[in-house]
Parts: structure tokens; sequence; C-alpha cells
């Protein structure tokens, strides 16, 4: 492929900068969070480009964020000069189908309502490549990594196993992939994410009471912390490690975790710490990064949605909703 320049973008970059104020801001947040009723909090959807909902419940909750995702997906994909740059958002989607295949096949259950269609792959394509053998039109990273999970879901039907085997699969081609590119802000992007991810091992490894050796096995290469850092570090120089890090705030909260706190606020600063690099792609007038930022955005935007709605079914208070939101990218 010929190398793609940043001046290519500029239509693209163009359109994101209008999508941008469809996002769900922090004030659209908060006045989701402060509606009267359920309904009305989804009202304010429809001001992000959400279809009306008939009923507010789970399962129409699920059917207008899959219509958004999809929206948002084949949208970029149209006109994004360099296809890549959105593969490596759709691939998460890939993985994800095929753990919910795979264990969906070992329990002798219907995978059907928890698929998610906005991989690279359709997700009916993959049902049916793994129920006769035959995965086309993956890669061989993917391909390797279904016959590793089921073959550890085989001999030990532990699930946790196979889900890791997946995500070790699945960071290696993301990483993979955003290098292929050429773009050094969508490699940031995955570097962080992989840095996000391995604190996350580290804290919970650690509150597990769990030695170096459970910890290696656990861990992603393609960080910016090399993960033989990570591995020497305690809950005493977790800090120091993420110091200069956009998850510097995550590490201190992954300390005090180590003390008795809870993990809801790690979890989100885990989050915060990654959607603080993708910022700046805010002030990035064109070029690829601005559509990283604002694919980036989208999903961190379902995660919300979700959050808020979830939450108000459930009867939960504003307060308790609102501290296990993330940052909002606009």
């Amino acid at each position: 492929m010929a190398k793609i320049k940043e001046t290519d973008y500029l239509f693209l970059s163009t359109r994101v900068k209008c999508l941008e104020c469809s996002l769900l801001s922090r004030e659209r947040m908060e006045r989701m969070l402060e509606a009267r009723t359920v309904e009305d909090a989804a009202k304010v959807l429809q001001e992000c480009g959400y279809a009306e909902m008939a009923r507010v419940s789970q399962e129409e909750l699920d059917q207008v964020i899959a219509q958004q995702r999809h929206k948002t997906m084949e949208d970029l994909s149209s006109v994004a000069p360099d296809p890549r740059l959105i593969d490596v958002f759709k691939i998460k989607y890939d993985y994800h189908n095929v753990k919910v295949l795979l264990k969906a096949d070992a329990m002798g259950v219907s995978a059907d309502r928890l698929l998610v269609d906005a991989g690279r792959v359709k997700a009916d394509v993959l049902a049916d490549g793994l129920r006769n053998a035959e995965l086309r039109g993956v890669s061989y990273i993917l391909r390797k990594a279904v016959s590793d999970a089921r073959d550890v879901l085989s001999t030990t039907g532990d699930p946790q196993l196979a889900d890791f085997i997946l995500d070790r699969a699945y960071f290696a081609e993301m990483f993979e992939l955003a290098k292929a590119t050429g773009s050094s802000f969508l490699e940031g992007y995955v570097r962080i994410s992989i840095d996000a991810a391995n604190l996350r091992s580290l804290v919970r490894v650690l509150r597990m009471g769990k030695g170096p050796e459970f910890l290696r096995s656990v861990l992603f290469e393609g960080g910016n912390i090399h993960t033989s850092r990570v591995l020497a570090a305690s809950g005493g120089s977790m800090e120091e490690l993420y110091a200069a890090s956009d998850l510097k705030e995550a590490a201190a909260a992954g300390a005090a975790a180590l003390n008795g706190g809870g993990l809801t606020r790690f979890e989100k600063l885990c989050d915060d710490g990654v959607n603080h690099y993708l910022a700046g792609a805010k002030y990035v007038a064109f070029g690829e990064a601005p559509v990283i930022g604002y694919l980036a955005a989208k999903e961190n935007e379902f995660t919300a949605v979700r959050i808020i709605l979830t939450g108000r079914m459930a009867g939960l208070d504003a307060d308790t909703i609102r501290e296990r939101l993330r940052e909002a990218y606009v």
C-alpha cells in the first residue's frame, strides 16, 4: 500500500470535527443522570443521533447501541484512506465473538444474544467457520489463538485460560496492525492500552497474593513499560513505575486498592489514562489522529450510555452512577 499522507485525511478530519459535536458530552451525561425518568434520560441520546427507544429496556438499549456502532463503523470505513486504521477498532469484536462462540459451544447454549456484528468478519460467518472448523478471512494470529483456546477448554475446562490466550492474540494483532499503518499516534494508543491492561493485571495479581511467575503469564508485550519492569514492581514501587505515564493517577489508586481500597475508582482511572492520551487528538487540525480519537470516543460513549441507562433502570442514584463514568472526550 502506498504511503498515506496527513493531507489525505483532510476531508475525513473535517467530517470528524463536525461529528464530535454530536458526541455524548459531560453536560449531556449530567442531563441523563438528573432526568426525572429513565425515559427522559434516553431522549437525550436522540441529540447524539441514536434512534428513539420505543421502551427503555436492556434489549432495546442493546439494539440502539448496536445500530449506532454499525453506523459509525460503516460511515468512517467508507471514506478512510487506510481501512486498517478502522480495523484496529474492529478487531476487539472479532475476539469478543470468538470468546462467546467457544464458551457457548462448550456449554451447549446459543451465543446469538451476545454476538456483536461490528468486527472485520461478520458474526454469522465466524460462527459457521468455528462450527465447520474452517475459519476463512481471518488472520493467522486469530486462527492460531482459536486452536489453542479450544485445546485449553477441552483439556482444562477453564474459560479464563482460554480468554487469556485470545486476549494475548488480540493485543498482538492490534499492535501489529497499528504499526503497519505507520501512524505513531495509533501505535501510541495501542501501547498505552496494553500498559493499562498490564497495570490491571499487576494490581489483581498482587491482591490475590500470587507470585511473579503467575504475573508473567498474564502480562502482554508491546506496552510503553516493558513487562520486565512490571514484574519487578510491588505495591510500593507501582506509583514510581507509572510516574511519567498518563496512568499515574491509576497507579496511585491501584496502590491504594492493595491496602484495602476498592477497585471501582482504579478501573475508572485506568480508562481515563488512556482517554487522556487520546484527548491530544482534539488539537490536531487534520490527519489520522482526529479519526482515531473520535472512534475511541464513540467506544467510550457506548460504555457511558450503558452505564447510565442500566443504572437508571436498576434504580441507582445519580452519584453512584456518576462515580463509574469515565472522562468524556468533549
